[in-house]
């Protein structure tokens, strides 16, 4: 299986994550950071977590996170990671697809998720999703590329798959109030030249 085949399974992420090297760069990422960098600490919820940068950087904040993703080789590094960094203890692990994921009554204060394209726009329903695990008086905040001419070089699928944030807003249940929606320019190095790109954010607080 090629790393562009069924981009959007489990078994291609994991193929990614059995590779030696790491995916990602371990850091946090901005929007995070921005965001709840301003939140109290409590319990939180990342969904599509990956190797696990934002799951040890929450829990370095004092968070305590459950990172959740569909990757079981995802989870496994995700943990090793958490360990490595001494916030292993702050964690806790869950496999489960976005597409499918039901709260099943659990609620925390912070529910994030962040460059989670699920195809065909799904991602309004994977957002329906995500809200009733919010806790009152909690945040929901989710971050995605925006479509820009940058990607340019993906598939149609994957394009499609991108989002602004304005799209997202039908989504959210009566009882959240929307704090930011809004597109955040950002400078990054792409194969050793630097491009802007767009962080779609939706930050929405329960009541």
């Amino acid at each position: 299986m090629s790393h562009d085949e069924d981009f959007f399974e489990p078994a291609s992420w994991d193929e990614r994550y059995s590779a030696e090297e790491k995916m990602w760069s371990g850091r946090a990422n901005p929007q995070l950071v921005a965001e709840a960098g301003r939140l109290a600490p409590g319990t939180a919820l990342d969904l599509g977590c990956g190797e696990g940068g934002d799951v040890i950087w929450l829990a370095q904040q004092g968070w305590r996170v459950t990172g959740a993703d569909f990757s079981a080789k995802g989870l496994e590094r995700a943990a090793a990671h958490a360990a490595e960094s001494g916030v292993g203890e702050r964690c806790d692990w869950w496999q489960v697809d976005a597409r499918t994921f039901e709260a099943g009554g659990r609620e925390v204060d912070l529910v994030t998720t962040h460059f989670l394209h699920p195809p065909e726009g799904s991602i309004v329903d994977v957002v329906r999703r995500l809200a009733p695990a919010v806790a009152p008086g909690g945040h929901l905040l989710v971050v995605g590329h925006a479509p820009m001419e940058t990607f340019h070089h993906h598939d149609e699928e994957r394009l499609r798959a991108m989002w602004h944030s304005a799209d997202l807003l039908p989504a959210l249940p009566d009882g959240f109030e929307v704090v930011v929606a809004e597109e955040r320019p950002r400078t990054v190095t792409r194969d050793g030249r630097e491009m802007e790109i767009e962080d779609a954010t939706l930050l929405a607080r329960r009541a």
